[in-house]
C-alpha cells in the first residue's frame, strides 16, 4: 500500500449510456476513471465496459477478474477493456482471459485515441495489449476535468507514482516513479472546479507529500496548498488525501494552523506501530515519529481528526509487535482506520519473508478493526452538542470538516455546505439536524 491507499475494495460503477466504467481501489483511480469516461466518449467508444483495476492486494485483483467474467456473461457482445494498476503489473494475466478484448497500461488509459483501436465486434480473438514501461514515464497526464460524475466533491491529481520501495508494496510497479503536476496547472484546475460550483476539492496522488520534489526549485506540498488558497479565494474547502507521516513540511504545518479552509483531517500512511516491523517494511518513520507528528498537528490545529492505514500480520510480526500497533490506535487517538490483513504480493521482498499464519492474521485484523470502532466512538462522542459545517454528499448524508460522516434531518442540496447541530451518534456517524444551508 502506498500513501494513497484505497478507501475500500468495493468497486464503484458508472454507466454513461452504453459505456460502463467499473472502478476498483483508490481515490486516484476514481479520478482517472472520469478521465477514461471522457476519453471513451471522445473516441466514440460504444457497447463497452472498462475495468480500472487495483493491485494493492490479492483480493483487489481477484475481485477484478471475477467482475470481468460476470460482465461477459451478462453482456456477451460488449467490448471488455482492462486497465489500471493490476493490468499494468501483470498484463499477460488479463490478456490471457478469454473475456478480455483490450488491455491498456496506466499511462495509456488516459491518452487521446486510446479507445479508438478497440475492435468493432467483441470476442474476435486474443486480447490486444498496449502496456509500456511505466518507469519511463516522466510527466503526469496533461488532462483537466471539470469534476467527477455523481460526486459532491472534486479530486485533482497533483502527483503520480512513488520513489519509495516499501517491502510490501507493488504499487510503484503499477504507477512508476514519482512525478508532479506543475503548480500553475493545479491552481488553474482548482479555479475551474470552483467556478463549476464545487465547494470542496481534494488533492490526490499516489504519494501526495512528495509533490514538487521533481519540479524546478523543489517546491513543497505546503507551498502548493498555500498558493491554491491564496489564488482561489472562492473555494470554501481544500482537503488532502492520504499522506506519508514522514513528509509533512513546515509550510503545510503552517497552513494547517492558519488556514481554516484547509480541512482538519489527515489520513496517515502509518502501516504499523512497532519499530522493528516498520524497519522491515522499509518505512521512513518510527513509532515515536508518528506520535510526535500527531501531537504537533493537534497543537497547531486542535479540531483535527486522524485516520490511518494499518497492516495486520506483516511477516515476522510477533504478539508483542502487534500489541505495539494495537496500542498506537488509542495513543494517537485515531478515529478512522483502514485495516488490511497482510497480503503477499509476488515480486515484493515481504512476500519472501517468514509469514504469519493466516488465522492469526485474520484475528489481528479483527482486533485492529475493533480498536478502530472504539476510536471512532470516542471521536463521535466528543462532537455531541456541537454546531458543525458539513458538505452534503447525498440526500440526508454529509461530511464534517474533519471528514466525520453525518446523517441529518432537514433539507440541504447535494454538493452544498450546510450548518448542522449534532444531537448524538449511532456508533458509525453523527446524527444532526440542518440549521441552514450556506449559499454559494
Amino acid at each position: 500500500m502506498s500513501a494513497e491507499s484505497p478507501e475500500t475494495l468495493t468497486p464503484t460503477d458508472t454507466d454513461d449510456g452504453d459505456v460502463r466504467i467499473v472502478t476498483f481501489g483508490c481515490r486516484l483511480n476514481a479520478y482517472e476513471s472520469e478521465v477514461i469516461r471522457r476519453r471513451a466518449s471522445e473516441d466514440g467508444l460504444s457497447d463497452a465496459i472498462v475495468f480500472n483495476t487495483c493491485a494493492v492486494t490479492n483480493e483487489a485483483v481477484r475481485q477484478a477478474r471475477q467482475a470481468i467474467r460476470k460482465a461477459r456473461r451478462e453482456r456477451p457482445g460488449a467490448k471488455l477493456i482492462v486497465t489500471g494498476c493490476a493490468a499494468q503489473i501483470d498484463p499477460a494475466a488479463f490478456a490471457g482471459m478469454a473475456e478480455v478484448d483490450l488491455v491498456l497500461g496506466n499511462a495509456e488509459k488516459s491518452e487521446a485515441g486510446a479507445y479508438k483501436s478497440v475492435a468493432s465486434v467483441a470476442g474476435g480473438g486474443p486480447a490486444r495489449v498496449r502496456v509500456n514501461d511505466i518507469m519511463s514515464v516522466r510527466e503526469t497526464a496533461g488532462h483537466l476535468i471539470d469534476g467527477l460524475k455523481d460526486r459532491a466533491r472534486a479530486y485533482v491529481e497533483v502527483q503520480n507514482g512513488c520513489d519509495h520501495r516499501c517491502t510490501f508494496c507493488i504499487i510503484p510497479y503499477g504507477r512508476g516513479n514519482s512525478r508532479s503536476a506543475a503548480a500553475g496547472e493545479v491552481v488553474e484546475q482548482v479555479r475551474r472546479l470552483a467556478a463549476e460550483g464545487y465547494r470542496e476539492v481534494v488533492l490526490t496522488g499516489v504519494d501526495v507529500t512528495s509533490w514538487g520534489a521533481d519540479l524546478p526549485g523543489q517546491p513543497t506540498l505546503g507551498q502548493l496548498v498555500a498558493r491554491i488558497l491564496k489564488l482561489v479565494p472562492e473555494l470554501p474547502r481544500l482537503r488532502l488525501s492520504s499522506i506519508d507521516a514522514a513528509e509533512i513540511d513546515p509550510d503545510l504545518m503552517r497552513c494547517l494552523a492558519e488556514e481554516p479552509r484547509l480541512m482538519p483531517y489527515l489520513h496517515l500512511s502509518l502501516q504499523a506501530g512497532d519499530d522493528m516491523i516498520l524497519k522491515r517494511m522499509k518505512r521512513r518513520h518510527s513509532r515515536a515519529d508518528a506520535l510526535k507528528l500527531v501531537r504537533e498537528v493537534r497543537a497547531a490545529r486542535p479540531d483535527v481528526a486522524f485516520g490511518a492505514d494499518l497492516i495486520a500480520g506483516f511477516p515476522t510480526e510477533t504478539d508483542e509487535m502487534f500489541e505495539n500497533t494495537l496500542r498506537l490506535v488509542e495513543e494517537a487517538d485515531l478515529a478512522f482506520l483502514h485495516v488490511f490483513p497482510f497480503s503477499p504480493r509476488p515480486g515484493t521482498p515481504a512476500a519472501r519473508m517468514p509469514p504469519v499464519k493466516r488465522d492469526v492474521v485474520k484475528a489481528r485484523a479483527a482486533q485492529l478493526r475493533a480498536a478502530g470502532e472504539a476510536g471512532l466512538a470516542r471521536h463521535l462522542a466528543r462532537q455531541t452538542g456541537r454546531t458543525l459545517s458539513a458538505l452534503v454528499e447525498r440526500p440526508g448524508v454529509a461530511r464534517a470538516d474533519d471528514f466525520t460522516e453525518i446523517a441529518f434531518t432537514g433539507e440541504a442540496p447535494v454538493g452544498e455546505l450546510a450548518t448542522v447541530r449534532v444531537s448524538g451518534h449511532d456508533g458509525r456517524r453523527l446524527l444532526a439536524e440542518v440549521l441552514e444551508t450556506v449559499a454559494a
